[in-house]
């Protein structure tokens, strides 16, 4: 089976798709560190987004997802982001915990996997 690696870099790649299937790296807000858990959120999505574009898929084909918190007082603020993102009648499994994340600008991080 063949393996193709998406943005990959010297220490990981941000996908890798595998058996009909992409995994994305755990994904941070680039784009919005120290802003709110929603905006986080909102920023990561769009990433992930893309992420499944480049692989040949899109959300309505995610198969999991695991989502780490810095502080579970934001879920609320996070689901209310996800949910209106989800596609509607083909949510993933999921996880959310909390979790220290690598740095304390980033409060959200979120890894998928999807068929592609």
């Amino acid at each position: 089976m063949s393996l193709k690696r998406i943005q990959a870099g010297p220490r990981m790649s941000q996908a890798v798709v595998h058996g009909g299937v992409v995994h994305t790296a755990g994904q941070v807000a680039q784009s919005a560190p120290g802003e709110s858990a929603a905006d986080q959120t909102r920023a990561i999505l769009a990433q992930i987004d893309g992420l499944l574009s480049e692989a040949g898929t899109d959300k309505t084909k995610l198969l999991t997802a695991t989502i780490w918190l810095a502080d579970m007082s934001d879920f609320a603020a996070m689901n209310e982001v996800w949910d209106a993102w989800v596609a509607p009648g083909d949510p993933p499994t999921r996880a959310c915990v909390e979790s220290k994340l690598a740095a304390p600008q980033f409060t959200v991080e979120i890894a998928v996997s999807a068929a592609v």
